[in-house]
């Protein structure tokens, strides 16, 4: 028997709901939390939900009523895409990005709206206060001392592939419907991911078709579905996606919008793991097999272990970047890299 999307989904457990009366009940909830959770109606007196609910196109007007005049950066794909944002057969990208006035983009989108096959429109990520006047204070959640970065997601049906975030993340649907596939950070060998280097949003991305997974050529797909969880979420609805878990994410109505906060508990000035990873890449990857095992070694003992024994022999005064992270330390490293790539 052929697997289609709603046989891998019947079978996959939900995500947990939790209830939340309170800021000071979601702030606990969330430094508690180890795990994606959904929260129902958490945002559901929002004016842009209010509006969401009259109709798609007053959802449009609401927003549109704040937008600067400004460009905005919109994707649009081939009819044929089913709305999935990804690569195309030369490994470059199905959809074409630009920049439009907000109004523009929405006057498109409300031509199209009850026409069947039209390219599919997205505006991902967009900053509330930089590109709004008044929209975020308007809606918006208390997130207590976190200083997150508030984005807003808008667009027609899409399909956007497994992906990971390095921070923290609560999405929010303010308009139209969306699923959310979760899975754990362990699980991106079994999501076979595409080029880290070249992709879609800046993220590397699940290979599998979830609406057509092909197991002949991605096995493992099955193993990530063990673990997978889902989360359907409708207007007002919210989701709490732990850092570094997967999500594939669909936009289920003919008009989405979601709002997201990203924050990460770590102070502002330590490096970004990612770049890391790059660097080792370009420093080590292809290093021969003996001297990468030793760098293994040293990376056990300085970073992923970082026992008393690394500086244990040193005196306190004389342990430079050894000793814990400071502001101070952290910019002694950043000098350190920058001369190290200015040679």
């Amino acid at each position: 028997m052929t697997d289609t999307r709603q046989d891998i989904l019947s079978g996959l457990p939900r995500v947990r709901q939790v209830v939340i009366d309170d800021a000071a009940t979601l702030d606990r909830t969330l430094r508690e939390a180890s795990e994606p959770f959904v929260v129902r109606g958490l945002v559901a007196d929002w004016p842009v939900v209010r509006a969401g609910r009259q109709s798609a196109r007053a959802a449009r007007d609401y927003i549109a009523r704040h937008a600067r005049p400004v460009p905005f950066a919109v994707s649009v794909a081939d009819p044929r895409s089913g709305g999935r944002l990804f690569y195309d057969d030369a490994a470059g990208m199905n959809f074409q990005t630009a920049q439009a006035r907000l109004s523009d983009v929405f006057a498109r989108i409300d031509a199209d709206e009850g026409i069947p096959n039209t390219p599919p429109i997205y505006l991902a990520s967009i900053n509330m206060q930089e590109f709004f006047t008044g929209l975020h204070e308007a809606n918006h959640v208390d997130l207590g001392d976190r200083v997150p970065l508030a984005s807003i997601w808008m667009g027609t049906r899409t399909r956007i592939a497994a992906h990971n975030d390095v921070a923290d993340n609560l999405a929010c649907v303010a308009v139209g419907e969306r699923r959310f596939t979760l899975f754990p950070r362990d699980q991106f060998r079994n999501l076979y991911l595409g080029p880290v280097d070249t992709t879609p949003a800046g993220r590397a991305i699940s290979m599998v078709d979830f609406h057509d997974p092909d197991f002949a050529t991605y096995p493992r797909f099955r193993q990530a579905l063990d673990h997978a969880q889902v989360a359907e979420l409708g207007a007002g609805d919210a989701l709490y996606i732990p850092t570094m878990w997967w999500h594939h994410v669909e936009g289920l109505a003919d008009f989405n919008v979601l709002v997201n906060y990203w924050w990460r508990d770590s102070p502002r000035w330590l490096g970004r793991p990612e770049d890391a990873l790059s660097h080792a890449m370009l420093a080590i990857r292809d290093l021969p097999d003996e001297e990468k095992r030793h760098w293994r070694d040293m990376f056990e003992h300085y970073v992923f272990v970082a026992g008393p024994e690394v500086t244990a022999h040193i005196p306190r005064t004389t342990r430079g970047v050894l000793a814990p992270l400071t502001a101070e330390s952290a910019g002694r490293i950043r000098a350190l890299l920058a001369r190290a790539f200015g040679r």
